[in-house]
C-alpha cells in the first residue's frame, strides 16, 4: 500500500456512504458511517433488516467500495485503491465467514482450505500442510477428505473459519456465522470464535440474535444505514 499514511486505530471508516442505484432510484444503504475498530476487539453487529449490516461488513473487507467517505485500514487509505490492490489487501488482511458456508462443493474440506493460499501465492506442499493443521485444530481432521455434502452444517462452518484463517488475517468479518445452525452447532461455532479472540484475532461480527451478540466486547447497532449507538459489553 503505497497511499499517505495518517495517524489512528486499526480500522477507521469516516463518514462512509454507500448509495446503490436501483432502477430510477437511488438507494442509502449507508448514510455517514464514523467507526473505528482496534486490533484484538470483538464487534457484534446488530440492526433491523435493511439497516445496512451486511454491507458494512462488505465495505469492511473491501468486497463493495463506499461511494464517498475514506477508509483507513492501518492508516494507509484505501477507499480509492484499484481492484487488484483491493483483492491483495482483502487476501491478506481479512477472512470472511457467511452464513450459507460457500464451500466449493467439487472440493473435500482439505481442498477448501487450500483455496485462499492458492490466490496468496503459496507453494502446494505448504498449503496442504496448513490446511490440515487448521482442520485438526478446529477437530476436522477426521473429515477433511469429506466434501461438503457430506458434512452437516457445523462441520460445514468449520471448514468455512479454517479457510478465513488460512492466510493469517488481522480480521475475520462473520455475516450471521450461526444463522443456519441447530442451537448446539451454534454454540460450537461461538466457541471457536471466542477462542480465536482470547488468541488476538480480531472479529466482526453481523447477527440479529442478541445471545450471539452477547459474545461480543462491543455492540454497534445500525439503523438506517447509520451508527445509532455504539457500546462497551460489561
Amino acid at each position: 500500500m503505497s497511499e499517505q499514511r495518517e495517524n489512528g486505530a486499526f480500522i477507521q471508516l469516516r463518514d462512509i456512504a454507500k448509495v446503490y442505484a436501483m432502477g430510477k432510484v437511488d438507494v442509502a444503504a449507508l448514510s455517514g458511517v464514523t467507526l473505528d475498530v482496534e486490533r484484538g476487539e470483538y464487534v457484534a453487529v446488530m440492526g433491523p433488516s435493511g439497516s445496512g449490516k451486511t454491507t458494512l461488513l462488505n465495505v469492511l473487507g473491501g468486497l463493495d467500495v463506499p461511494t464517498s467517505g475514506k477508509y483507513l485500514l492501518e492508516s494507509v487509505d484505501i477507499s480509492k485503491l484499484p481492484d487488484k490492490e483491493l483483492a491483495r489487501i482483502r487476501c491478506h488482511h481479512f477472512g470472511f465467514v457467511f452464513q450459507s458456508y460457500n464451500l466449493f462443493p467439487e472440493f473435500n474440506a482439505l481442498e477448501n482450505v487450500m483455496v485462499p493460499m492458492m490466490y496468496a501465492g503459496v507453494g502446494a506442499t505448504e498449503r496442504r500442510r496448513r490446511a490440515a493443521e487448521l482442520l485438526e485444530s478446529l477437530g476436522m481432521g477426521p473429515r477433511m477428505r469429506h466434501y461438503p455434502s457430506q458434512l452437516s452444517g457445523g462441520e460445514q462452518q468449520r471448514v468455512a473459519i479454517a479457510r478465513a484463517l488460512a492466510n493469517d488475517p488481522d480480521v475475520i468479518l462473520a455475516d450471521e456465522p450461526t444463522g443456519n445452525l441447530a442451537t448446539q452447532q451454534g454454540k460450537e461455532i461461538l466457541g471457536i470464535f471466542d477462542d480465536l479472540n482470547a488468541r488476538g484475532v480480531t472479529i466482526v461480527m453481523v447477527t440479529h440474535d442478541e445471545g450471539v451478540a452477547a459474545h461480543a466486547k462491543r455492540l454497534v447497532l445500525l439503523r438506517d444505514g447509520r451508527v445509532e449507538s455504539d457500546e462497551r459489553v460489561p
